[in-house]
């Protein structure tokens, strides 16, 4: 099965899989706690602590294939 394209390249813990809010959260928690450590998700590199958040958001859904 293909790994998450944003764990490929940062090289992060692979997000959950899962559609419930509980693990969007989780997905959301690990890819801030990435950020925090790194300075980087993805390949990305945000300006600021809420870019992130909202970065970091927005690709949770997505792995989760919901919308906001």
């Amino acid at each position: 099965m293909k790994e998450n394209k944003y764990v490929e390249k940062a090289g992060i813990m692979p997000l959950i899989k899962g559609k419930s809010r509980k693990v969007i959260s989780e997905n959301i928690k690990e890819l801030m706690d990435s950020y925090k450590k790194t300075g980087k998700i993805g390949n990305s590199t945000p300006v600021n602590l809420a870019k992130a958040n909202r970065q970091a958001v927005a690709i949770a859904y997505s792995a989760a294939n919901k919308k906001r």
